[in-house]
């Protein structure tokens, strides 16, 4: 995708815990008008995000028939192993083999022991999200993706991981990386309808 906007540089660098934000023309079934946040990003061994954005039409519980109830969406992570489901969490004290994102903000984790906190209903759809698939990029791709101005990054607090409904957030998230970026809000999903 070229470059068809003049926008002024990000004032900030891809990272651990950041938001990405995509350009409002990517047409790419996963990744159009998604909010990502970035789990991993090296340039040596490539970036890991899940789609924040995309409810799928099924509940945990109709997929893990196995698992504890819990009565909550899934979501499409992204394309990449998408026979496998992972979570982010706020509980990374209260579940061994956490990974740490940003305070009160973990991925993955001992399955057991998040089932354990389901059953206990310590776990609930307001500190835990589970998805199918994450989205990945080789070493440097990601980068070089920014550079074309694909994506936008945001420094937005975890508050609007839980709370900003996942119908709304691209356009919130747009919303709060200043008025450049405005006229995202304005586009049409669809090019052709213009």
């Amino acid at each position: 995708m070229n470059n068809k906007f003049e926008i002024k540089s990000n004032s900030y660098y891809a990272s651990i815990g950041k938001i990405l934000i995509s350009e409002p023309l990517i047409q790419d079934k996963y990744f159009r008008r998604s909010v990502i946040l970035l789990i991993e990003h090296s340039k040596k061994e490539g970036s890991v995000g899940v789609i924040l954005n995309k409810p799928l039409s099924v509940s945990f519980n109709q997929v893990i028939k196995e698992g504890p109830d819990f009565d909550s969406k899934l979501f499409l992570g992204g394309p990449v192993q998408t026979d496998n489901i992972y979570f982010i969490h706020s509980l990374g004290d209260k579940i061994s083999k956490s990974m740490r994102i940003l305070n009160n903000l973990y991925w993955g984790g001992d399955i057991e022991q998040v089932n354990e906190l389901i059953n206990l209903k310590v776990l609930n759809k307001n500190n835990i999200r589970f998805f199918v698939g994450y989205a990945g990029w080789e070493p440097k791709q990601l980068d070089k993706e920014l550079k074309l101005n694909n994506w936008a990054i945001s420094n937005s607090g975890i508050k609007d991981i839980w709370n900003i409904h996942p119908k709304l957030m691209w356009h919130s998230m747009v919303s709060k990386l200043g008025e450049d970026y405005d006229f995202w809000k304005h586009m049409p999903e669809d090019p052709m309808m213009n």
